[in-house]
């Protein structure tokens, strides 16, 4: 885990440098216009009057510093202006008006500081409340349960302020293991509450359901239970693909249950093939309490069985991964990727595929990302 956060500051280092270099400049700017003013005034034969372009020095000074510093560089431009007006023996109406203009532009800057910090401020906390709810909904995932490996890669994309709606749980239960992989529709503290639901319902129903297509079922009755008592809610409104796995004990294979997700890439005795999975059933909640009355909501989930034995491998990835473009519009090879790195110890499979994946973006995600990789023993 520790090693995944260090991994993880790494990448939002290599991404976040260019805006750092742009906030630097930014800073700067309003010290370079008042240096500047002055220089060119200074220098130029003809004495033309550079002493305009201070107003916008207080004003550039309002988008990256505070109010005193903010407030410092108005009376720094206020200051200068003079000088030059007085270098080129200006009449004192005419200085007049420049400083006054110069005030009334430094106090909206300063205001407009004061008002852009206090907001800065705001969703700072709303993002820290936002990540302390994520994190002790969506704890670490176990790198050994049962008969398989497990390796997770979970990215937050680069806006940040969002509270993802990807989610991830895997539990060992009674002769076999089973994992469910999910992404509810948008962001926000709607979907966390849609994901906390369908986790709740997981972690309740995959210990004591026959089978996977009970556990669909389950999660599908928890999500309509839980919008029919609570109507008014954001979740009535939001549906999550979900992928259920199920690996067994004493069979080399694997079961999967499919709710709209992306088919996994199964890699079987060195042959890589993205899953067939011929019937998925609608999301969960597609249609909210409406399905039973269109005939979408009577519970047929189909069950497809793979041959999985020691050393085969099992990407379960969202849509944020597959649906990654670069510059100019172009998805992410996934399967391309994967068939390329068949050689590669899986335990560098999710560092690999998060380098890569910053590399074909180049801007960092924007979407959440989520994948396991599950590796028979």
């Amino acid at each position: 885990m520790h090693e995944q956060m260090r991994e993880h500051s790494t990448v939002l280092d290599e991404l976040s440098w260019k805006a750092d270099a742009g906030y630097l400049i930014g800073r700067l700017l309003p010290f370079l216009v008042i240096a500047l003013s002055v220089v060119a005034d200074s220098l130029t034969s003809d004495r033309e009057p550079f002493d305009r372009v201070l107003f916008a020095a207080p004003a550039l000074a309002a988008v990256t510093w505070g109010s005193r510093v903010t407030a410092g560089v108005g009376l720094l431009s206020m200051a200068a202006s003079a000088g030059l007006a007085a270098r080129r023996a200006e009449d004192v109406p005419g200085v007049l008006i420049n400083e006054t203009v110069l005030l009334a532009v430094t106090v909206a800057a300063v205001w407009s500081s004061r008002l852009r910090r206090n907001r800065e401020l705001e969703l700072r906390q709303m993002h820290s409340v936002a990540e302390a709810a994520q994190s002790a909904l969506q704890r670490p995932m176990p790198s050994h349960l049962g008969s398989v490996d497990l390796h997770l890669l979970y990215e937050a994309s680069a806006a940040g302020a969002h509270v993802g709606g990807d989610f991830y749980k895997a539990l060992e239960v009674r002769g076999a293991v089973r994992i469910m992989l999910g992404d509810v529709q948008g962001k926000g503290l709607g979907a966390l509450e849609t994901a906390s639901i369908l986790l709740g319902s997981f972690r309740e129903s995959a210990y004591t359901a026959p089978d996977l297509p009970a556990v669909a079922e389950r999660l599908e009755f928890s999500m309509a239970r839980y919008v029919e008592r609570t109507q008014d809610s954001d979740v009535a409104s939001r549906f999550a693909t979900v992928l259920l796995a199920e690996i067994p004990d004493d069979e080399p294979v694997v079961r999967l249950v499919s709710c709209g997700h992306p088919a996994p890439i199964v890699q079987h005795q060195g042959v890589l093939e993205t899953a067939d999975l011929p019937s998925p059933s609608p999301p969960v909640n597609l249609f909210g309490q409406q399905g039973d009355v269109f005939g979408l909501g009577d519970g047929d989930f189909d069950v497809q069985q793979l041959p999985f034995e020691p050393g085969d491998r099992l990407l379960m990835f969202t849509d944020g991964v597959s649906e990654t473009r670069d510059d100019s519009g172009t998805f992410y090879p996934l399967e391309e990727r994967m068939r390329a790195w068949i050689g590669e110890p899986a335990d560098r499979m999710t560092t690999l595929l998060r380098e890569d994946l910053v590399r074909h973006s180049g801007r960092g995600f924007d979407d959440d990302i989520a994948a396991v990789l599950v590796v028979r023993r």
